[in-house]
């Protein structure tokens, strides 16, 4: 039973009234605003010229429960940095919260410069949920962003506290901008951040920032020395400390490879990998990059009662209103409702109703997307990377003692949802075997489609037709044929589904792509087909329709019997983008004697080389 790449999935950007009250709700307080005791040159905060000095109130901070009703809340106290708010505010805040039946979840994101076992100790006998979260970029080098108004290094001091965090068994999270310092040096940036014993989760975000070509405003007379040396990393191609996609996916898909081969992944969660792992298995997550609960679902609060949506977002663009302007949450949803910069947003995801990756990707971030916009009229480079992201992710679960496996270009993810077999085992052990019993199936055969059935309504199982069964031939759609044959007969390997593609002309049915699907035998098998395959897509590439892309899509099989998931192989050839239909069954069948033609020259041998001898961008493609 199997299931197409795009089958209904939940849709990727819900708004506050799409979800009810069960459905938690995220608030960043900005306890300071973007008052801060260092002075990173990249802060996002700062740009905004956001209220410092003054504190969120703890007056305002119960409100929240008065305005979200009974919604979870999960609070992240914020800032600049929050720490300069003082001891006794920040434990009287901490206390308040934990009185507070909705609030489930709070946390901590600091520079670390402050923690001492003072502060440590108030936070164990208040509130010892509390989640820290640390910035640090890596090692000192990867940290030369973040200095002091003076111009000094912050790192070591940091470090400090980490080593105390350790001490006292706390765990924290790390969140590392990837910025040009850190990148070509993933593998060592990984392991310095793991050598630290408190940290069991690593986050990289990237530093998109190609677009900021302003100083930070400075107060006062004199410009700080941290701010001289920002103006000096600005120039018209941008801040000398902004990354492209391109550049953070190759980052941290190569940290990932470090992450397994190192063992680190045991003990630390890797962001944003772990996120998509959970996606490509099937499975939610709590990162909003990769969920539908994106900005109607986050909200950011500031000293002065300004209520916005998420942090990342441009303001004041994305104020909703003051805290006093909202009697409950009907009035946030219509204030998110009518707010230009969010219906900017929830229109940007509309692409990704057609996309191939809806179901892993999530649709990313959306104050990314609309950065890259403003910028560059699209955000095709951005969708490019979060595609090539989730690609290297399917090779690193399927080929982990592969490295090279995950810049495969041809090889990409393509989960099915709906992908099961009643006994995978039993199937692989039936096949081609000339001693084993083979049930006669219910055959039905149409202009739409050939359907293996064991008789139960609404269960299509192929599980007793192999090249020995009798009605092997007759099962295999006469589009799809050659392709079959040359697999099984000359390649020797396994086929678990197939389907020649149907227009379904005057039925109201998407029409269906041609795919095979093969089933490996074990984990050496699966990686010499993939880049047998992946060699023999290259050597046809230039030749093929351009109606038509054939892809190899990484997915599981799901054997219902143990429910043992196995990785499995499939032949697609997918309509390319701005094609028609017409344009692809036209082409259709020139497209697959040419993938026949290469597959019978080429078999495949012990090599795992795959034919990606160059890395190219696969920015706007879906």
């Amino acid at each position: 039973m199997t299931g197409e790449p795009n089958s209904q999935h939940p849709q990727t950007y819900l708004t506050l009234p799409d979800t009810d009250t069960a459905t938690a709700v995220s608030v960043i307080l900005k306890l300071r605003g973007e008052t801060c005791d260092i002075d990173c040159l990249y802060c996002y905060e700062k740009r905004k010229e956001a209220p410092g000095g003054a504190r969120i109130s703890a007056e305002d901070i119960r409100r929240l429960p008065e305005i979200f009703g009974d919604r979870p809340l999960s609070l992240e106290l914020h800032g600049g940095e929050p720490l300069t708010a003082g001891k006794p505010y920040i434990e009287h805040l901490l206390s308040e919260l934990a009185g507070q039946p909705t609030v489930q979840r709070v946390s901590l994101q600091t520079n670390g410069i402050r923690l001492d076992n003072s502060w440590l100790d108030m936070f164990d006998r208040v509130y010892p949920a509390l989640r820290i979260g640390i910035s640090l970029d890596g090692d000192p080098e990867g940290n030369a962003w973040r200095v002091d108004y003076d111009g000094a290094p912050t790192y070591s001091k940091v470090a400090t506290a980490l080593e105390r965090l350790a001490a006292r068994g706390r765990k924290v999270g790390i969140i590392t901008a990837v910025t040009p310092r850190v990148l070509g040096r993933a593998s060592a940036v990984l392991d310095h951040l793991a050598s630290f014993a408190a940290v069991d989760a690593i986050s990289f975000a990237p530093c998109f920032d190609a677009t900021v070509t302003l100083p930070t405003a400075a107060v006062g007379r004199r410009a700080t020395a941290s701010r001289i040396a920002q103006q000096a990393s600005l120039s018209s191609n941008g801040p000398a400390w902004a990354i492209t996609p391109t550049e953070y996916v190759e980052f941290v898909l190569a940290a990932a490879v470090r992450w397994v081969h190192a063992g680190a992944y045991r003990r630390i969660k890797l962001e944003p990998i772990v996120s998509a792992i959970r996606k490509l298995r099937g499975l939610d997550t709590g990162f909003c990059h990769f969920s539908n609960l994106k900005c109607d679902h986050i909200f950011t609060l500031y000293p002065d009662k300004r209520v916005g949506s998420c942090d990342e977002l441009p303001w004041p663009a994305a104020q909703l209103a003051t805290l006093d302007q909202f009697g409950g949450h009907e009035q946030v949803a219509t204030a998110q409702r009518q707010l230009p910069l969010l219906q900017q947003g929830r229109s940007l995801t509309n692409k990704c109703t057609e996309c191939r990756y809806r179901s892993t990707c999530g649709g990313g971030c959306i104050a990314t997307r609309i950065r890259a916009t403003i910028a560059y009229g699209d955000d095709n480079e951005y969708c490019g990377h979060r595609m090539r992201l989730i690609d290297g992710v399917a090779a690193l679960i399927t080929q982990p003692g592969m490295p090279s496996a995950v810049s495969c270009r041809h090889v990409r993810a393509r989960p099915k949802r709906l992908n099961e077999m009643h006994d995978v085992r039993g199937f692989i052990g039936r096949w081609r075997d000339p001693r084993a019993t083979r049930h006669k199936p219910r055959l039905q055969i149409s202009t739409h489609g050939n359907i293996n059935t064991v008789g139960e309504p609404g269960i299509h199982e192929a599980d007793d037709l192999d090249p020995l069964h009798p009605l092997w031939r007759n099962a295999i759609e006469p589009g799809v044929w050659p392709l079959v044959e040359v697999i099984t007969a000359e390649w020797n390997l396994i086929t678990y589904d197939s389907c020649e593609g149907h227009a379904y002309a005057g039925l109201a049915i998407e029409p269906g792509e041609r795919r095979v699907g093969i089933l490996p035998r074990e984990p050496a098998q699966y990686a010499r087909i993939a880049a047998a395959l992946c060699r023999c897509c290259a050597a046809i590439e230039q030749h093929v329709p351009e109606a038509i892309r054939i892809i190899i899509g990484r997915a599981d099989l799901t054997c219902a019997t143990s429910q043992k998931r196995f990785p499995v192989l499939n032949i697609l050839f997918e309509r390319t983008d701005g094609y028609d239909w017409s344009a692809y069954f036209d082409n259709l069948a020139d497209a697959t004697r040419l993938l026949t033609e290469q597959l019978r020259a080429t078999p495949p041998d012990e090599r795992t080389e795959c034919g990606c001898a160059v890395v190219r961008s696969t920015a706007g493609t879906s």
